[in-house]
């Protein structure tokens, strides 16, 4: 299975020196989705578009809500709502390169009125929805992943 996205840059009039140029670009998913990207802003990207430190938190956010919610319908869990704040830090990996070191998933799970699970039995699902979750797994080498 592949999975595609485009990518769309142009230079516009600017020459393309450090620090002159733009790095700003659309992302289509699919037909139908398009959205703005650029550096993050303490590299001098636009703070309104998003950066790929964000996509990426939001790619593994996505991902691991999702297997959440498979388990969860598996255990007979009544989700009612699920929401999350992702948050991408950026530092030096093993080998001194920039990178994204680590990523904290906040998750917050609602249930239908009258349903609720302890704190040890939520947890166990996050970890088996961490563990099962492709984006995690693809990360798993590199990036630090917490779950609060």
């Amino acid at each position: 299975m592949s999975l595609a996205i485009d990518l769309h840059w142009q230079r516009g009039d600017l020459s393309l020196l450090p620090g002159q140029y733009s790095a700003a670009h659309r992302v289509s998913y699919g037909s139908r989705f398009d959205i703005d990207v650029d550096a993050a802003p303490d590299w001098g990207g636009d703070p309104n578009a998003t950066n790929p430190e964000q996509a990426l938190a939001s790619a593994l956010s996505s991902c691991h809500m999702m297997t959440f919610l498979a388990l969860a319908a598996k255990a007979g869990w009544p989700v009612a709502g699920y929401s999350d704040h992702a948050v991408a830090h950026l530092g030096k990996n093993p080998k001194g390169q920039m990178s994204v070191t680590r990523i904290d998933l906040h998750p917050v799970v609602r249930f239908d009125p009258g349903f609720a699970v302890t704190d040890d039995a939520m947890a166990e699902m996050q970890d088996r929805a961490h563990r099962y979750c492709f984006i995690a797994n693809t990360l798993a080498d590199s990036v630090e992943i917490n779950i609060f």
